[in-house]
């Protein structure tokens, strides 16, 4: 077994390999750019390497950079983890040519299973199942458009060459294939600079099933089950369970065996998963789509209902120790969900998210897991992958892990970026997703139903009294300008913040706002003991507030307990997934918030300005374009909503925070 193990990744992956490698008293290396000097993975790991600035290209897919970090720390192996280099047969040569142990398979393996016409005639020759098609190198439009009427429509162009759902399109009739066609041969060469492509049978209601190997160098391959992947959007993956509700015994028998077929056909070495697409109304019939030569992000469901620790698995192989048990060993206990918690924000199209971590509270409790690289007062960059963190669940049955899962995204809080976390949990309470009922398709088709929470009159009177309790403990008192007094914890009528006059006291009036341009006034009146409070227009109502590990609040006679951080001027608490901010609106600015015409053009994502739209000083009608932001390979464009000329703030290259201002409109006179 090795001494010394050097982690070619970040985020939570790299953490969840440190685990395992301290368990086994193996000593590990992080590498890290720039923008993660300060990253959980550094500070977990025993040694820490610089590999580079920010971007990717120039870090975490610099080969020689990351083999350089290797040689200089004296590691014996690189773990890849998932995404960057993970599949990437050059970087396995790489470390071949340095004498390190790559942990993972072949560079061969991976060549062929990374080009999925490749792949498909290496398992062909096996006898596992392929969708119908035609898929060979070199095929032209033309020879693709013959080959259509065999295949049939609907029917999937698909790209050789990458992943994600990139240059794949559904094709339903003869007159839409010609442009569909040339769009995914654009599509293809942008994203993976090879345009090659092929056609296969579009399969009705599908649902995507994928099988985890295991293979050492001594011949054994055993599987360990299959795990549901059906619930995507943009054809990536959001929720994956095991085993899949669909599947009986036979069939699970008969898919894990294509699954080891497959990964003899090239002789597979390590951990791998190999993936499926099954009809929802044909569970019998099921059609290999590719194998991922590397561990898989879902791969903590497969671990929950085996007890195998896959990554350890990955390590004895790479070390060449033969596999410790047979196919007949193993055996699924219970069921096991995960969700993958993302920086975006649902509500706004699902938009990137970024920003600085103020506070995380992670669920625990009976079957539940969490791999994560969050902590407190981590930045949020937009340079990589938006996920943050997977929250697992185990329950002796369906039901109960789904449920538990559910209750773990409700004690779920994360502060300062807005998260996914309450989409998670309104998917899994859905009828479909409760029966089991799934196909890639549901969320398309559920979402627009979907009813996220909106603050209500309860969350701003809450959101007052949180902030009241602040002031009056002393914690920090809000801009009287904005608050309209506030109330100080100082003994003496000529110290008190409260308007004190003779007669009842006055009101501590709260103006507040929020991102989504909501807001309200509240007021509260009282001591800690008796307080009162008022939203809007609304009845005065009697209120507690007590804090301990969570806030708990009532209002009226109705209690609610949340995860809440309260700031002097800010308040953001978390109910049943969802997470508001609220904070103190500035006075300044308050006649301009009246409605959604405004002078002021915010950035909807933290980002990066990529262009101008226009010249300072320009003259803009309305929903003209102005600035275009990007982060995470999406682009915004924010448009005036008034007619008028423009002042911009911001160049072409600027970092900008959600909620920066990027330009002003004075509006025509």
């Amino acid at each position: 077994m090795f001494d010394k193990v050097l982690i070619a990744n970040r985020g939570e992956i790299a953490c969840r390999i440190i685990a395992t490698l301290r368990r086994l008293g193996i000593r590990s290396v992080a590498v890290y750019s720039d923008a993660d000097a300060a990253a959980r993975h550094v500070h977990l790991a025993d040694e820490a390497v610089r590999i580079g600035p920010a971007p990717a290209a120039q870090s975490y897919l610099d080969i020689a950079a990351i083999i350089d970090a290797a040689r200089r720390t004296g590691a014996q192996a690189i773990h890849p983890g998932y995404g960057f280099l993970a599949e990437n047969a050059a970087f396995a040569r790489a470390c071949a040519d340095a004498g390190i142990v790559f942990i993972g398979p072949s560079p061969d393996a991976m060549a062929t299973m990374g080009d999925k016409i490749t792949a498909k005639i290496a398992v062909a020759e096996r006898g596992v199942p392929t969708v119908p098609g035609v898929a060979r190198p070199g095929l032209t439009d033309d020879d693709l458009v013959a080959a259509s009427a065999d295949v049939g429509y609907p029917l999937l162009i698909k790209p050789s060459a990458g992943g994600g759902g990139k240059g794949m399109h559904v094709v339903t009739a003869p007159d839409e294939l010609v442009p569909a066609l040339a769009a995914a041969r654009r599509e293809a060469a942008a994203s993976f600079g090879d345009d090659t492509l092929f056609l296969e049978r579009y399969v009705q209601s599908p649902r995507h099933i994928e099988v985890q190997v295991l293979a050492d160098a001594h011949g054994n391959v055993v599987h360990l089950g299959e795990r549901e992947c059906s619930l995507q959007r943009r054809h990536q993956k959001v929720i994956e369970e095991a085993p899949s509700p669909l599947l009986d015994a036979a069939a699970r028998e008969r898919i894990g065996a294509a699954a080891c077929e497959t990964a003899r056909s090239v002789a597979y070495r390590g951990a791998g998963t190999v993936e499926f697409i099954v009809s929802a109304d044909r569970p019998d019939e099921f059609f290999f789509m590719e194998m991922n030569t590397r561990l898989q992000v879902e791969h903590p469901v497969t671990e929950q209902v085996t007890g195998i620790d896959l990554v350890e698995a990955q390590l004895r192989i790479a070390a060449g120790e033969p596999l410790a048990f047979a196919q007949s060993d193993v055996r699924l206990d219970g069921h096991s969900i995960e969700a993958r918690v993302y920086a975006e924000d649902p509500r706004a199209g699902f938009l990137p998210t970024g920003g600085h971590l103020s506070e995380v509270r992670h669920p625990s409790g009976e079957g539940i897991r969490v791999d994560t690289a969050l902590e407190d007062g981590l930045d949020v960059v937009l340079d990589y992958d938006p996920m943050l963190a997977k929250i697992i669940a185990w329950g002796p049955d369906r039901d109960e892990a789904r449920r538990r899962l559910v209750r773990a995204l409700d004690d779920t809080a994360v502060f300062g970026v807005t998260t996914n976390v309450e989409f998670l949990r309104l998917l899994l309470e859905l009828p479909a997703v409760a029966r089991g009922d799934l196909d890639t398709g549901l969320i398309e088709r559920e979402l627009a139903g979907l009813h996220f929470t909106d603050p209500d009159a309860a969350a701003w009177a809450e959101a007052a009294l949180l902030l009241d309790t602040a002031a009056l403990d002393g914690a920090g008192l809000p801009d009287d300008a904005a608050l309209g007094g506030a109330a100080g914890g100082a003994a003496g009528p000529w110290s008190r913040r409260d308007g004190w006059r003779l007669g009842p006291a006055a009101a501590r009036v709260y103006r507040l706002e929020d991102d989504a341009g909501g807001g309200a006034t509240a007021r509260v009146w009282g001591s800690r003991e008796d307080l009162e409070v008022a939203v809007d227009a609304g009845e005065r109502h009697p209120a507690r507030v007590r804090l301990d590990d969570l806030a708990h609040v009532s209002v009226a006679g109705s209690s609610r307990s949340f995860a809440a951080r309260v700031t002097a001027r800010s308040v953001e608490l978390t109910r049943g997934g969802a997470t508001f901010a609220m904070r103190i609106a500035d006075a300044a600015h308050g006649a301009q918030d009246g409605g959604d015409e405004t002078p002021h053009l915010d950035s909807p994502m933290p980002g990066t300005v990529v262009m101008l739209r226009v010249a300072d000083g320009a003259r803009v009608e309305a929903g003209d374009p102005v600035v275009v932001v990007e982060a995470m390979k999406m682009e915004h464009v924010v448009r005036s909503t008034i007619a008028g000329v423009v002042e911009l703030h911001v160049g072409v290259g600027d970092q900008v925070s959600r909620g920066r201002t990027l330009a002003t409109v004075t509006p025509d006179a």
